[in-house]
């Protein structure tokens, strides 16, 4: 077995760099990849190998878990050309943040509507759609590359950050409001 621990995650499955993945295709590539790795079938290697194979099947699992969530994937697109997002800097479109807290809002009447989960599942179909369209515009923004489209790409993985944080609390909410 030789080591693939240096490669990017898109190398381990021999698919481009790009933000459009087919997700059946990556399932079955990962699928293949841990059944040649599992830690069971080299169970009577040597120690080097086995130590190898573990490592491995967490370098596949790690690529795995980053290349099928968008969010997760723009964000090692961009970390791969060479733009890291900081924690530190939280600068945030002022008309998102608008839009953000007009929807945390309409979450907190929904817990007193007199028709819960149909306000609920509204306010889920409006964050959805916020969501695609600004994973629509990451893929561009990606597929542009330029400097100023790369900054923006960084912006939109903010923004949906914040969308995939509001739709975890809609469901919590159902979660909690509805038997």
């Amino acid at each position: 077995m030789q080591s693939g621990l240096e490669k990017n995650f898109f190398e381990v499955f021999g698919l481009p760099e790009t933000f459009d993945v087919d997700l059946a295709q990556l399932a079955g590539l990962y699928r293949e990849l841990q059944s040649q790795l599992h830690p069971d079938r080299h169970a009577a290697a040597a120690e080097a190998q086995r130590r190898l194979s573990v490592q491995m099947t967490a370098h596949v699992n790690e690529a795995y878990q980053t290349l099928k969530d968008p969010l997760r994937r723009g964000r090692y697109l961009l970390r791969l050309r060479g733009v890291e997002d900081s924690e530190t800097d939280t600068r945030m479109d002022p008309e998102f943040l608008m839009e953000q807290m007009s929807l945390r809002e309409a979450l907190d009447e929904a817990r007193d509507d007199s028709d819960p989960a149909a306000r609920l599942e509204q306010l889920a179909e409006e964050v959805g759609r916020a969501r695609e369209q600004r994973l629509e515009q990451l893929r561009a923004a990606l597929a542009d590359g330029d400097a100023d489209s790369l900054q923006r790409a960084l912006a939109l993985t903010r923004e949906l950050q914040f969308l995939k944080k509001l739709l975890d609390e809609i469901e919590q909410l159902e979660d909690e409001l509805l038997p």
